[in-house]
């Protein structure tokens, strides 16, 4: 498993190895020692999702209240997808950047995306499986949106695929009406509470 830093700060993809004969297929597909290596902190796990989406399906671009944010760590074990993540902390270097990832179970990959950046994916085929390890509990009153479809962000998404987004993301602020309505997190709470997950870790 070799990790590395993606154009957005505090987000990683990790290139897995898969193991395969006669039988099938194994691959580890998350080890807590290698994101902890290059984050200081690791991944709090404390809950586990699971999607299927069909080819076309668009989610997110979602991120959560900090702190204490939502960590997320994303994996496609079947299908295809384009993951999408966006810098939407205030006053961070890399702010509206972005950087997208292809999870293919055929060459598998992963994502890891620090508290306070957004996270988005389309999927590129019928049936696609993202399960994705996150560091919070869901929680509504803390958790927003951006709308993928904004031109400012300009998201790499496929020019030969038509969209279907949930009624939620397609009514969700453009980044510049999330910046004016002070949904989004800024630089300084995120640096705080990585920080914070740095000691922590430390303490142990």
């Amino acid at each position: 498993m070799e990790i590395r830093e993606l154009a957005v700060t505090d987000s990683y993809v990790l290139d897995l190895v898969p193991h395969g004969d006669p039988r099938g297929r194994f691959t580890e597909w998350y080890r807590s020692d290698v994101l902890a290596g290059a984050t200081g902190f690791g991944l709090t796990l404390a809950q586990a999702n699971h999607s299927v989406s069909a080819r076309g399906v668009l989610r997110g671009v979602h991120f959560a209240l900090v702190p204490p944010g939502q960590a997320k760590y994303v994996y496609c074990p079947s299908g295809k997808v384009l993951d999408v993540i966006v810098d939407i902390r205030e006053g961070s270097p890399t702010f509206g950047v972005h950087d997208s990832v292809l999870l293919d179970s055929d060459q598998p990959r992963a994502v890891y995306l620090a508290e306070g950046l957004g996270h988005a994916f389309v999927s590129l085929a019928d049936g696609s499986s993202v399960t994705y390890l996150v560091s919070t509990g869901y929680s509504p009153g803390r958790e927003f949106g951006i709308n993928p479809l904004d031109p400012a962000l300009d998201l790499p998404w496929p020019a030969d695929i038509e969209f279907e987004l949930s009624a939620k993301d397609q009514a969700a602020p453009t980044l510049a009406e999330a910046q004016e309505q002070g949904l989004l997190p800024t630089m300084e709470q995120c640096a705080a509470r990585y920080a914070e997950l740095r000691a922590g870790q430390t303490a142990r």
